[in-house]
């Protein structure tokens, strides 16, 4: 089974840079998708692939944020937000129920230029977003994947150094990771590939992709439990259309 991230930075756009020619070559039984910015209605008319059931969960605010799953694999049952209604107005959240799992899709907020949402992100989403996973894992194992917005370690963006008080590396965001960490969840890239230079977001500006000046901020973590499972987690920093690359796990199928 291969599940594969990406946030697409705005589905619309992403249509027009070969999306679907890519979703076809991918073959993914799973895809889930951050800042859609978009709601299904706005894409109704685009020609989907047959074999994907989709769920989409938009922002009140039209144009910001979203996310949305496609899949292959028919899910038990699918939720969305995580049920506060101070976090669940900007479509961050889409959780889908298998046999074996729950995925839970995200795109966790950004603490924005000047840190204006610092406090609200680390101190009211990020605990209550990791209190949500954990309660699912008292059911069944976990994974989660999307947009965290945060470089857990100096390896995991190439300017520490002049990033250490920008969002997505202050020290309360790198601590936020460490607590997912410490509650038993896997980086599943950081078991297959220690070192660094690796990245999954670039900016626009200054050629950064193309001179691999960039970050990794897009993730897949998993429950102990499914570790046994878990054959491969990849950064497919070729593919272009967004400023975001997509990311992917393969796991044995079907799971225990």
């Amino acid at each position: 089974m291969r599940i594969v991230s990406w946030n697409v930075n705005g589905l619309r756009s992403v249509l027009g840079k070969g999306f679907l020619e890519w979703l076809a070559r991918e073959n993914a039984d799973i895809v889930c998708l951050q800042e859609t910015k978009a709601r299904p209605d706005q894409v109704a008319e685009v020609a989907w692939p047959g074999d994907y059931e989709r769920f989409w969960n938009s922002a009140e605010k039209p144009g910001y944020s979203g996310t949305a799953i496609f899949t292959k694999v028919p899910p038990h049952a699918v939720t969305y937000g995580l049920g506060i209604d101070a976090h669940d107005r900007e479509g961050r959240v889409i959780t889908a129920e298998f046999a074996a799992f729950y995925l839970v899709n995200v795109y966790v907020p950004n603490s924005q230029r000047g840190l204006a949402r610092l406090g609200y992100r680390t101190e009211a989403w990020g605990p209550d977003f990791l209190a949500y996973l954990k309660e699912l894992e008292r059911r069944k194992p976990v994974i989660f994947c999307g947009d965290l917005n945060v470089a857990h370690r100096e390896i995991d963006l190439a300017r520490p150094k002049d990033n250490t008080k920008n969002a997505g590396f202050t020290p309360e965001e790198r601590a936020g990771f460490d607590r997912v960490i410490a509650t038993g969840f896997i980086d599943t890239f950081r078991e297959f590939t220690p070192g660094g230079g690796h990245y999954t977001w670039w900016s626009y500006m200054n050629n950064a992709r193309s001179r691999n000046i960039g970050w990794r901020i897009d993730y897949f973590l998993i429950s102990p439990a499914l570790r046994p499972a878990l054959r491969a987690a990849a950064i497919h920093a070729e593919i272009p259309g967004s400023d975001h690359c997509p990311v992917s796990i393969d796991l044995d199928a079907p799971l225990p």
